[in-house]
């Protein structure tokens, strides 16, 4: 038997090795216990084996769209401190120092922050350490913010009307990527959903008693229906979504 101390460090141990399970477990593994599912219901491994070679590609395609919120987050950070350097600059303070306040309160920066902010404030190479900042994903508009810097780090009026410039392009950018992406949602919305529509048929079969999954997974025609049916399936999703892509990034 434990006692009150052994019994909460156990406790404690279990909740920590389950909080490292899920963190570890991501949602893609919801696609092999699916698997597993529609292979006891259908007594066969095949759903298994297919559940598991779905878990790679739905985890690609989870990074991907957290790597684009990413990228937007950065995207809108970098704005905001445009607009808050250029706000400092015309408050009449000096650029180094406006820049500092503005990376702390922007987050526009990211990783390179310490290197941006340790240039100017010992009168480093800011424009170098812009540069190398818009190197991340979405930090693109840094480029500009280096260029103005270059052209009138002198003149603090200037710089602020350059800034104040940059920062309405990069807003009117930000606001056609989004206006895109809204009106590309539904084509989006239409691939899942057609997507889904084997699922929802072969629910509505096992609904009625047709014992579709037998008939798929046990007979050769049904086989190869099956496998007739995922190429095409996989190949419709691929080339719908591929064209969604090339329209974003247009």
């Amino acid at each position: 038997m434990l006692g009150g101390d052994g019994e909460r460090s156990a406790r404690r141990a279990l909740g920590l090795a389950a909080k490292r399970v899920r963190i570890r477990a991501g949602p893609e593994w919801w696609c092999l216990a699916a698997a597993a599912g529609v292979a006891l219901l259908g007594r066969s491994l095949l759903p298994l084996a297919l559940g598991g070679l779905a878990v790679p590609v739905v985890r690609r395609a989870i990074r991907a769209a957290a790597a684009r919120g990413e990228r937007d987050r950065r995207a809108d950070a970098v704005i905001a401190l445009c607009g808050l350097f250029a706000g400092e600059v015309r408050a009449g303070r000096q650029p180094p120092g406006a820049l500092l306040v503005a990376a702390r309160e922007s987050g526009g920066l990211g990783e390179a922050r310490a290197a941006v902010c340790a240039a100017a404030r010992f009168g480093g190479d800011v424009p170098g350490a812009l540069r190398a900042a818009a190197r991340e994903p979405g930090a693109g508009g840094l480029m500009g913010l280096a260029a103005c810097w270059n052209v009138a780090v002198d003149r603090g009026a200037g710089l602020a009307a350059g800034v104040h410039r940059l920062e309405e392009a990069l807003r009117a950018e930000r606001g056609q990527h989004a206006d895109l992406r809204a009106q590309l949602a539904g084509a989006r919305s239409t691939a899942a959903l057609l997507a889904g529509l084997p699922v929802m048929g072969l629910a509505l079969g096992t609904a009625l008693g047709g014992h579709p999954l037998r008939i798929l997974l046990h007979t050769p025609a049904g086989l190869g229906c099956l496998a007739v049916g995922l190429a095409l399936e996989c190949a419709g999703l691929w080339w719908a979504l591929r064209i969604v892509r090339a329209a974003e990034e247009q």
